[in-house]
């Protein structure tokens, strides 16, 4: 599928949700009111859907369909199960390496980390349902495809996949300016899950204090961060190196 499909119309979008659609996003126009309207909200936080409340205007630009006041992004690619996916890398004769991404929120960075992440062998991406950028066309187009190479995982909680890596036997590197420790002084050679921040903000703080090790890429110039999808590839091409050498 080359673009995220839509839905729209409050029945339709409550449909999907209860056939267990990979829905991605759900937009709901400011100011609705009813029965049906307060039933679309309960399920939407019961599943912990991603949504947003928009004007109509919103809506009006994302079809041109008779929306009714909802309209829902269905993504292109189908989600898997922590749980599986972690037992299942753990069954393979390599080392693991999954990536955590911590609300990242822009579409074409997910897509380029993404790529990233297929091009240094990352078994899998772990992100949250709520908050995260969507799998869009976008993301796709700038993933060049690594998407429906890459298993991606949705959880409820960050942190709650970094308790069950931990718990499986893989340790959790944070990638954070809030360290004296450079990704270089870190081992990347046993079973690793590399965690990334949000463009805006950084890490949650409490999935850096649960994190085992908290490391940071050495700034030389005037600016202070890189773009998240490069300061990715940097942990992810060091883990590589590590593991070359090793």
């Amino acid at each position: 599928m080359e673009k995220t499909s839509q839905i729209y119309g409050i029945r339709a979008v409550l449909e999907a949700i209860s056939s267990n659609e990979p829905i991605d996003k759900v937009f709901i126009q400011r100011g609705l009111q009813g029965d049906l309207f307060k039933e679309l909200e309960s399920t939407v936080r019961k599943h912990q859907i991603n949504s947003s409340y928009v004007p109509i205007e919103k809506l009006n630009r994302l079809t041109k369909n008779n929306h009714q006041g909802v309209v829902a992004n269905i993504s292109p690619i189908v989600f898997h199960e922590l749980e599986t996916l972690v037992d299942t890398v753990l069954n393979k004769d390599k080392t693991p390496l999954f990536l955590l991404l911590d609300q990242l929120s822009d579409v074409r960075n997910f897509g380029a980390i993404i790529r990233t992440a297929e091009c240094t062998g990352v078994d899998g991406i772990i992100i949250q349902k709520k908050g995260a950028a969507p799998v869009t066309a976008d993301t796709i187009k700038t993933s060049a495809g690594a998407a429906f190479k890459v298993p991606i995982a949705k959880v409820d909680h960050i942190k709650d996949a970094v308790f069950y890596l931990q718990a499986s036997g893989i340790q959790v590197i944070s990638a954070s300016e809030k360290t004296n420790n450079t990704v270089y002084e870190v081992s990347l050679t046993q079973p690793t899950a590399i965690v990334m921040g949000a463009e805006d903000r950084g890490i949650t703080p409490s999935i850096l204090k649960a994190s085992d090790h908290v490391a940071k890429l050495p700034l030389l110039g005037e600016i202070e961060s890189l773009n998240v999808s490069v300061a990715c590839a940097v942990f992810l091409y060091e883990a590589v190196r590590q593991r070359m050498a090793n």
